[in-house]
């Protein structure tokens, strides 16, 4: 089975760290593209942070200098390294598989994982 599951949210205080997992089971993981999406109550999907099958990385513009995804081919799981967060980061986050090697910078539409809540508040 082709699944995908996000752990590591939780209540953090503004200007706390935090760091998100995504386990990947059931397909080549280190021959795909990843990506992290988010999404706040009342607002539609945003696109985070993707990484290519080779390592190369793209931020959005709200996250950048923040946040760091990596990945870990041996494992199968996906990360992402939240620091200086701040309440406009609360979101559920989405890990997804891009198609290909290569990302866009927009949220793939296929499997998604069911996603982790991070709160940013005081």
């Amino acid at each position: 089975e082709v699944q995908l599951v996000e752990s590591g949210g939780g209540l953090v205080q503004p200007g706390g760290s935090l760091r998100l997992s995504c386990a990947a089971s059931g397909f080549t993981f280190s021959s795909f593209a990843m990506s992290w999406a988010r999404q706040a109550p009342g607002k539609e999907l945003e696109w985070v942070s993707a990484i290519a099958s080779s390592g190369g990385t793209s931020y959005a513009d709200s996250v950048k200098g923040r946040f760091t995804i990596s990945r870990d081919n041996a494992k199968n799981t996906l990360y992402l390294q939240m620091n200086s967060l701040k309440p406009e980061d609360t979101a559920v986050y989405y890990c997804a598989k891009y198609p290909g090697r290569y990302y866009y910078t927009s949220t793939p539409s296929g499997l998604r994982g069911q996603g982790t809540q991070v709160t940013v508040s005081s």
